[in-house]
């Protein structure tokens, strides 16, 4: 089950990592056909919510439960546009370089922090995997196409 979900993961970011080649002016362009979105603000928004599933699995490394999974789903279903909007400030004030390094680390670091939670906690814990599956696939396919947005512009601009 991991292994799979690992490989999907991993090959739906790797589209993504096409931000990464964009010039730093092109990353802070804001794209309406991206609900005004740069694609600095698509990283911001994809890592900052990936934090929480790295914090997750290194909980469930060494836990049965993990605090962070609660935390995040809670305050995610009270006031998830406001924690989006507070990214975005936050994220938008960062040196470019920091968000580059964030995009690079951060889905490398939650890919190895799920190979060390023990294979039994995702036969036991469905809700734990469905977590995973939700802050990373799910959430990468909803945003597609504001990738592919910000790509296109990207292109046109000479």
């Amino acid at each position: 089950m991991i292994p799979t979900f690992l490989e999907e993961e991993r090959e739906l970011w790797r589209r993504f990592e096409a931000l990464d080649g964009m010039t730093d002016d092109e990353l802070d362009e804001p794209i309406v056909a991206a609900h005004d979105w740069s694609g600095r603000d698509l990283i911001a928004h994809l890592v900052a919510w990936l934090d929480d599933a790295v914090a997750a699995a290194g909980e469930l490394a060494s836990e049965e439960q993990s605090e962070t999974i609660d935390r995040s789903r809670r305050e995610f279903a009270a006031r998830g546009d406001e924690i989006n909007a507070e990214i975005q400030t936050t994220w938008r004030a960062l040196p470019i370089g920091e968000v580059r390094r964030r995009m690079r680390a951060t889905p490398a670091a939650l890919r190895e922090r799920l190979g060390l939670v023990p294979e039994a906690r995702w036969h036991t814990h469905a809700d734990h995997f469905d977590f995973f599956h939700v802050y990373t696939i799910e959430h990468y396919e909803e945003h597609l196409a504001d990738l592919a947005a910000i790509l296109s512009e990207a292109r046109r601009t000479p």
